[in-house]
């Protein structure tokens, strides 16, 4: 069994069977995993902040999460996302 030990050597996949056949013989290195682990913790500290919003709005964004099954604030968060990359874009 091969260990790989970086990212780049994991192939892009033509198929489920080409990848269940490559995994057959390769595995992840576990110092890989774990620092694929502690980064994404790193990444995902946020910061509380305070927004005044019209209650219909509010309501209308709830809604919206509602019939999406999400919740709202990390609809608003997704929205705002998807935003800022638009505008650094242009």
């Amino acid at each position: 069994m091969v260990t790989l030990a970086k990212w780049e050597d994991i192939p892009l996949f033509e198929s489920e069977i080409e990848e269940a056949a490559f995994w057959e013989e390769n595995r992840l290195d576990l110092r890989l995993m774990d620092l694929a682990v502690a980064k994404s913790s790193e990444t995902t500290d946020s910061v509380t902040i305070t927004l005044r919003m019209d209650p219909r709005m509010l309501s209308r964004v709830k809604r919206i999460a509602r019939s999406r099954y999400l919740n709202y604030q990390s609809m608003i968060k997704q929205w705002l996302s998807e935003r800022l990359e638009n505008e650094l874009k242009q």
